[in-house]
């Protein structure tokens, strides 16, 4: 009845208000936005403000004019709707321009509402262009939609555009608890907090979904598992629990739960859904920035965070990529139910390959570790940790290394070289278990040396690219190919090079086909052997190159004479035509 009882969409009330403050009301508005967020209820809060007799203060309607209430008992004759899904013909809009024409017996403003505008079929848009464009100066129109990209641009250009957003998920909670309390109705929190996550940001559907409850309820308070067992949807608990049973590594305990959960009636699809909803939620609490975007009660809110301390973000984020290829490949999945335990049970020994991981020693292809720039960095020997009674995975996977792994690390004389920052990256390269260590910096009297080395390596490395060295190159290709084909197409080929850019000229489409399927080999050994990185090659044919035997002959046209000839031999009836008609060839 009121702006200020619309949800969530306050920047539009604030808007119209201004409007109407000012005197500076458009004539035509569009209103667009998801379902359920209050378009066609503002267009009709709007439409009633206008021909009010006797506005409020803060430009609302006074309920008591007898416009007002016209309205109330829908019996006004200065607001229409329509709705365009079912009225969407170029005769309906006719219709409407012929009303307009009319103006108003009571009030200042005819108010056409048309609801779904989207739905208008192109004629009937071209109809109400016009009257869209040059409207009389009492008529209004206000246009509703939940498509706004299917609204011609036309349309678009000669409205004043609102974005109705999705409804948050406290402004609806909190809604329902002021219905709950005009009602005298007794509800839990998290109860309404759970419809209005339910609801999907549509205020309509929360409502909808709030009187199913309370007839559920049937007199009763609305607690929480009631909701629950209403709509059909997993208890955070079952969540809990199982995060638990992953970080502790009890894959029996995970598969139970999930068995309880099928049991119940929930499909596999909703379980992952509400999972990878879960992790995201933990992740989130990890970061007091991101702690408002946790859609939560505040009891669930302190149970997320403790988890959350107990979580690592290798955990959190290797979970979720898990839980993601689930999702993604379940829809193909005949045995839907292995699908998901597999997804949970590499879950559950997420921890583990991460300690495996980071106390594995690189392997080595030669006995006599690395060297760099004169000084040889080994590889710790670190032994597989031993097995423990009551293994804590979080604490394998964070554990540091020990002061014994950096100073086996390095030789006695380069370790106390070593800044303490050095040492300090040292240690998180070894307890990460990276493969590479950060090479130790060089002393100025090394750099001579190294520069020098530097520049004899890049002359060995300048570039061989001539046709001489190509078609070498071509020629060892050729031979080595083990398909005559190929290395006939290869011996009848012309080669040209032109700075970069090796054409191969062939002369048979067969042989381009051919040489174009190991063009991209060809081009990495040129590359390679002539140390030309930026060296392409190219296929091109040209009919002129093709052999003698191979040459199309050219056409030679016959005479008329000729023709005869043939056309006897192939029918010696012909002859006998001639003779029967007396005819003859014009020479």
């Amino acid at each position: 009845m009121r702006f200020e009882d619309v949800v969530g969409q306050q920047h539009v009330a604030r808007t119209l208000k201004n409007a109407l403050a000012t005197g500076h009301v458009a004539h035509a508005f569009l209103f667009c936005g998801p379902r359920g967020v209050g378009k066609t209820t503002c267009a009709r809060i709007l439409a009633r403000v206008l021909n009010c007799e006797n506005r409020t203060p803060d430009f609302e309607a006074c309920q008591q004019c007898p416009s007002c209430l016209a309205f109330q008992e829908d019996a006004s004759w200065n607001i229409f709707e329509l709705d365009a899904a079912s009225n969407n013909g170029v005769d309906h809009i006719r219709a409407l321009v012929e009303q307009v024409r009319i103006p108003p017996q009571r009030g200042q403003y005819k108010v056409y509402i048309i609801d779904e505008v989207h739905m208008l079929s192109q004629g009937a848009f071209n109809a109400f262009l016009k009257t869209l464009e040059e409207p009389p100066p009492y008529a209004i129109f206000i246009l509703a939609t939940t498509e706004k990209h299917k609204i011609l641009p036309t349309i678009l250009s000669r409205c004043q555009v609102f974005d109705f957003r999705r409804i948050e998920v406290a402004d609806m909670a909190a809604h329902l608890a002021k219905i709950c309390r005009l009602e005298g109705i007794e509800a839990d929190p998290e109860a309404l907090r759970i419809i209005a996550q339910k609801a999907d940001g549509a205020l309509r559907d929360a409502l909808s979904i709030f009187d199913r409850i309370s007839s559920a309820a049937a007199g009763e308070p609305i607690r929480y598992q009631t909701v629950l067992e209403n709509l059909n949807i997993l208890d955070y608990d079952y969540y809990f629990q199982i995060t638990d049973a992953l970080l502790a590594e009890d894959a029996a305990t995970v598969l139970l739960l999930f068995d309880d959960i099928l049991r119940k009636g929930f499909e596999p699809e909703i379980f992952l859904t509400g999972l990878a909803d879960h992790l995201r939620n933990l992740l989130v609490c990890r970061d007091p920035a991101t702690l408002p975007l946790l859609e939560v009660g505040e009891n669930l809110r302190d149970r997320y965070q403790q988890q959350a301390q107990l979580t690592s973000l290798s955990f959190l984020m290797t979970a979720l990529s898990i839980a993601n290829d689930c999702d993604v490949n379940l829809k193909m999945a005949r045995h839907k139910r292995l699908h998901v335990e597999t997804a949970l049970l590499k879950m559950c020994y997420i921890l583990r390959a991460v300690s495996a991981a980071a106390f594995t020693p690189e392997k080595k292809t030669a006995d006599t570790p690395p060297a760099t720039n004169g000084r040889t960095i080994a590889p710790p020997p670190v032994a597989a940790p031993a097995e423990e009674t009551a293994p804590n995975p979080a604490a394998t996977a964070t554990r540091p290394a020990p002061a014994t792994q950096v100073s086996q690390a390095l030789p006695p004389s380069t370790a106390t070289e070593l800044s303490p920052e050095a040492m300090q990256t040292l240690r998180t390269d070894i307890r990460l278990g990276r493969k590479r260590m950060e090479p130790v910096p060089l002393r100025l009297e090394e750099y001579d040396s190294v520069v020098a080395e530097e520049a004899s390596q890049k002359a060995q490395l300048e570039s061989k690219l001539s046709l001489e060295n190509a078609w070498a190159e071509w020629q060892a290709f050729a031979n080595a190919t083990p398909s005559p084909s190929l290395r006939q197409a290869m011996s009848a080929a012309h080669l040209s090079l032109e700075g970069d850019m090796l054409t191969i000229t062939v002369g048979l489409a067969v042989h381009r086909s051919l040489i174009q399927e190991e063009l991209n080999h060809l081009r990495d050994v040129i590359r390679k052997n002539l140390h030309a990185p930026n060296a392409t090659v190219r296929v091109v044919l040209d009919e002129r190159k093709a052999p003698v035997s191979e040459q199309p002959k050219p056409r030679r046209f016959l005479t008329a004479k000729e023709k005869l000839d043939q056309m006897a031999q192939n029918n010696p009836a012909v002859l006998d035509l001639l003779k029967r008609f007396d005819l003859k060839i014009d020479e």
